[in-house]
């Protein structure tokens, strides 16, 4: 990482976010570009992925190397760069429609292989660029165009099923606490492995229910709360807890070795590095691919 120092403002780019005015996109943007500033990252030393629906759209708004993946495949797209470049961090952007549905897959078998990826979901509990209809964390019996007497299938728990597929580090956040979310990204993009991070992000159009004011009468810190984020079970019993208190913080956080650093073609070099050699003819790719005919 250079010495020279950033600002949020060398993370923006000269397009105006087109969220709506308070819609909690605004709140996960700050802290991100807060978190890679204090983390001494240069615009060009971040890759970042993003998926469709509002939270995609922060693509346009983030200057960093970015690549807006197609809808539900943020994570495979995501594990392909660390695989090619795996010293250059790697942080995911996606929404709740975006990774629990169409992507719901690609989540659990990523949790499995633990790439060293930072994954941020905004969890809005609608799909909110189509207009909010309702998301696979929609609560049961909510409404909407798509459900206008109310939804009858249960609400998918995203971090208990991330404890349950071998999650490593497993947090929720409130984009009503930038503060506290900035220091989840911060400690999301250290962790050496897959770092999953849920966030509370109100949709201020098309979700009445589950508001700012919904969020900050029921959220409360797991840290200060004195749970043990190593013990996994006290963490499926946290993540549990969807009626009155809503915890956020860490859940569940345990090493465990990591993807791309489990193959000793590229514990060396990065692939990147080695595809130079490829291009001054260094290797030869016709004995290479005889090799598996």
């Amino acid at each position: 990482m250079s010495e020279q120092k950033t600002t949020i403002n060398d993370f923006a780019t000269d397009l105006k976010p087109t969220w709506c005015p308070g819609c909690g996109d605004f709140s996960i943007w700050l802290a991100l570009r807060q978190a890679l500033v204090k983390l001494g990252y240069q615009p060009h030393q971040v890759m970042m992925v993003f998926g469709i629906g509002c939270s995609g759209n922060m693509c346009n708004f983030v200057n960093a190397y970015g690549v807006h993946a197609l809808h539900g495949r943020t994570l495979p797209t995501a594990m392909g760069l660390r695989m090619a470049n795996h010293d250059m961090p790697v942080v995911v952007i996606g929404g709740d429609g975006d990774g629990y549905g169409e992507g719901g897959n690609h989540f659990i078998h990523t949790l499995r292989a633990n790439p060293n990826i930072t994954y941020i979901v905004h969890n809005n509990q609608v799909y909110g660029l189509t207009t909010g209809q309702t998301s696979p964390t929609s609560d049961l019996h909510a409404k909407s165009k798509t459900n206008p007497t109310g939804v009858i299938d249960e609400p998918i728990n995203p971090l208990a099923l991330a404890i349950a597929a071998g999650g490593s580090y497993v947090a929720r956040g409130f984009s009503g606490d930038i503060p506290g979310l900035t220091q989840q990204i911060i400690n999301g993009i250290q962790f050496r492995g897959m770092a999953f991070i849920d966030v509370f992000q109100p949709c201020v159009t098309f979700n009445k229910v589950n508001t700012y004011q919904y969020f900050r009468e029921r959220v409360y810190n797991l840290e200060e709360a004195g749970h043990d984020a190593s013990d996994k079970q006290a963490a499926f019993n946290k993540a549990l807890e969807h009626e009155g208190k809503l915890p956020i913080g860490v859940f569940y956080e345990k090493e465990r070795p990591v993807y791309e650093y489990s193959f000793p073609q590229i514990e060396e070099k990065t692939l990147v590095e080695q595809s130079h050699a490829y291009k001054k003819g260094e290797r030869d790719l016709d004995t290479i691919i005889q090799e598996f005919r």
